[in-house]
């Protein structure tokens, strides 16, 4: 296995836990947010939010030799379930062509200005 922790990149867990693993031809990247690696801020919006959301989880995914384009499922988490369009039209900015099984569900999150969460797998491996 290898284990994916926090850089420059990839922003630092909450929690005792890693935001990506590589196991076999599996890729799990822990749910992440649109919290800038780098600054530690958080978009306004639920489109900035997705679209940092999105580029952090393609950044744990890069660490371990992976992309976005072998995601095979995705779980989005949202706040409020008015913004989903919103939020939608970002994500399919970044799954152009196959996207990934997905689920979406509503969520409460602890920091009042958090919109979205998503984690996903990928499958890394030849077939």
């Amino acid at each position: 296995m290898k284990f994916i922790g926090p850089s420059e990149k990839i922003p630092k867990p909450a929690g005792p836990y890693s935001p990506g693993v590589k196991a076999g031809d599996y890729m799990f990247c822990a749910g992440q947010v649109g919290r800038n690696p780098q600054t530690g801020e958080m978009g306004r919006t639920i489109e900035e939010q997705t679209r940092q959301t999105l580029t952090n989880l393609q950044s744990i995914l890069e660490a371990g030799g992976a992309s976005l384009s072998q995601a095979v499922k995705v779980t989005v988490y949202l706040a409020d379930l008015k913004d989903f369009s919103k939020m939608n039209e970002e994500y399919a900015k970044f799954f152009p062509l196959n996207p990934p099984a997905r689920t979406t569900v509503k969520a409460e999150f602890p920091n009042a200005h958090m919109k979205i969460e998503i984690d996903l797998i990928a499958y890394v491996g030849t077939s």
